[in-house]
């Protein structure tokens, strides 16, 4: 199945065009529209098992067997039936031994007991297995010096996984523990989501390549390289389509080749400059749904189509880009990829720092957690808060979170803080 045929096809010619005078929308509001507005791909993939690390399963499993196979050993020990112990201190007769791959072959009589290890099959007979700690043999008897109670550390037939049992929904995102919970079932292949296509590139006349010197006035293009870093590490393909010149026949060209694919991120473009077209060309060419959200930084933000893709127009200062592709379009890529947008983990925690707001904005100021002296946590804001300073969010592990109608904040209040490293796929409902 083509991208084209994968998504919506009912987008019309918008009559939006931006202006000062269009009100932000709250992010919370453009989060939700952008999620909502979003159709998840429906073409799946068969991949080996091994391939489906950070992939999107589209298909559910259901076990066809019982993990474990067998009532087994959770202790290196000896097993007997608990009835045959009156007190501690009684023995037992060894009358053989179970091990992982190599089970017991017979069935136990009264009053006798096998050597059995972490792992084998617990042989008929034996309901119950004491540590070898608390045994010591003497000759071919066994005493047992210290009793458990009856039933201890054997680990029943299905006891993780039952046969029937859904073992992962569709819609998981496959972690390495998924990975290995599938093997145990005996799966070698897997369904899984195409990873989306998503077309990306820089505007502006001033950018330059990263590998040649630059001139005064010039910079050099790094937002297309931390787009491309933003992209690849939720696992999709992007299509780089470089830097595009400020000028509405370089972005008509562009968005040519960005049809197709399944979203188009572009950063820089989207204010109301005299050098900004990327909206009014949006407008031609497809659809503007908003334009602006209330967030400080990343105020002006395109959200439309471009043909069968779902186009956001970051702004271009840095930082900006960064946030608005953090809070609002990394998770329509996770919904559009099948998966189920996590919601983001906040903490409140001390400011070691005075913080200062102007209320009309929500402000993601950047951040890093620290651990003070008497061993609490705490954020100890960056010093350098400027939208065009990327060494901001290198330097940073979280945003501090401050309300839209938030005034300053003196040092030692309570801050909302949302850590970098956090799940972002969360789990099929």
């Amino acid at each position: 199945m083509s991208a084209s045929e994968s998504m919506p096809q009912s987008f019309q010619q918008s009559d939006f065009r931006p202006s000062p005078d269009n009100k932000p929308i709250p992010l919370d509001v453009a989060r939700a529209r952008i999620v909502e507005a979003i159709t998840p791909i429906d073409e799946l993939e068969r991949v080996p098992l091994h391939a489906g690390l950070q992939r999107v399963l589209g298909t559910a499993v259901v076990s066809d067997i019982n993990v474990p196979g067998a009532d087994n050993s959770s202790m290196d020990g000896y097993g007997y039936a608990a009835g045959d112990l009156g007190a501690d201190g009684d023995t037992l007769e060894i009358v053989g031994e179970s091990l992982a791959g190599h089970p017991y072959g017979g069935e136990l009589a009264a009053g006798q007991c096998v050597r059995i290890m972490t792992g084998a099959v617990v042989p008929d007979g034996v309901d119950t297995v004491v540590m070898q700690e608390n045994t010591r043999v003497e000759g071919d008897r066994l005493v047992v010096e210290q009793r458990p109670k009856p039933g201890s550390n054997i680990r029943a037939a299905g006891e993780d996984i039952a046969t029937g049992a859904t073992v992962l929904a569709a819609g998981c995102y496959l972690r390495a523990a998924d990975i290995a919970v599938l093997a145990s079932v005996g799966v070698h292949e897997i369904d899984v989501v195409r990873r989306p296509r998503v077309a990306f590139f820089s505007t502006g006349d001033e950018l330059r390549p990263i590998d040649g010197p630059i001139q005064p006035g010039e910079i050099y293009d790094s937002n297309r390289h931390g787009l491309a870093a933003l992209l690849a590490e939720l696992g999709m393909d992007g299509v780089d389509l470089g830097v595009v010149g400020d000028s509405p026949e370089a972005l008509r060209a562009a968005f040519d080749k960005a049809r197709g694919c399944d979203a188009v991120v572009t950063s820089g473009g989207v204010s109301v400059g005299a050098a900004d077209f990327v909206v009014d060309v949006l407008g031609e060419q497809g659809t503007v749904d908003f334009w602006r959200v209330a967030i400080k930084p990343g105020k002006p933000l395109a959200f439309g189509t471009l043909g069968d893709a779902r186009f956001f127009g970051l702004p271009g200062n840095p930082v900006s880009t960064a946030v608005t592709f953090v809070q609002l379009v990394r998770p329509a890529l996770v919904r559009m990829a099948g998966g189920h947008p996590a919601v983001p983990i906040r903490l409140d925690l001390p400011t070691l720092a005075d913080l200062r707001k102007s209320p009309g904005r929500e402000n993601f100021l950047r951040a890093r957690l620290v651990t003070t002296d008497d061993g609490r946590l705490a954020v100890d804001p960056i010093d350098h808060q400027g939208s065009g300073v990327m060494r901001s969010m290198s330097a940073a592990d979280c945003f501090i979170v401050l309300p839209a109608a938030q005034h300053d904040v003196p040092a030692g209040e309570m801050v909302t803080v949302e850590p970098f490293a956090q799940t972002i796929w969360g789990h099929p409902e």
